[in-house]
């Protein structure tokens, strides 16, 4: 996803909320409790599904058409939370990954 992208998709995210007057609702504490919650509802798809059933979870259309949603509802308010706290969650996210390599050496590429 491009940066561009992303930012437009913030900003209709921003204008959906403003629309409709949420704006007071959206503060970190509420936007971290809803995408909890929205994580939670993607986990529940896959509960008690097996390893092969999950790996197979988008051949389904109808689980494929939830699992999608849910993804949709986890991506819009993590995108919102970024805003309201000014974090380009691309950046972050490039930024962890350094982290990562860093501290997950590939076998043998140690230093």
């Amino acid at each position: 996803m491009t940066d561009l992208r992303l930012a437009r998709l913030q900003e209709r995210l921003a204008q959906f909320a403003a629309a409709r007057n949420w704006q007071p609702y959206h503060t970190p504490k509420n936007l971290v409790a809803a995408l909890s919650v929205e994580a939670s509802e993607l986990v529940e798809i896959f509960q008690w599904l097996t390893p092969e059933e999950s790996a197979r979870v988008m051949a389904d259309p109808d689980t494929a058409h939830r699992v999608t949603d849910e993804v949709a509802d986890v991506l819009a308010y993590l995108l919102q939370l970024c805003d309201v706290l000014g974090i380009d969650p691309l950046a972050a996210l490039d930024a962890k990954i350094d982290r990562n390599e860093r501290r997950f050496p590939v076998p043998g590429e140690e230093s």
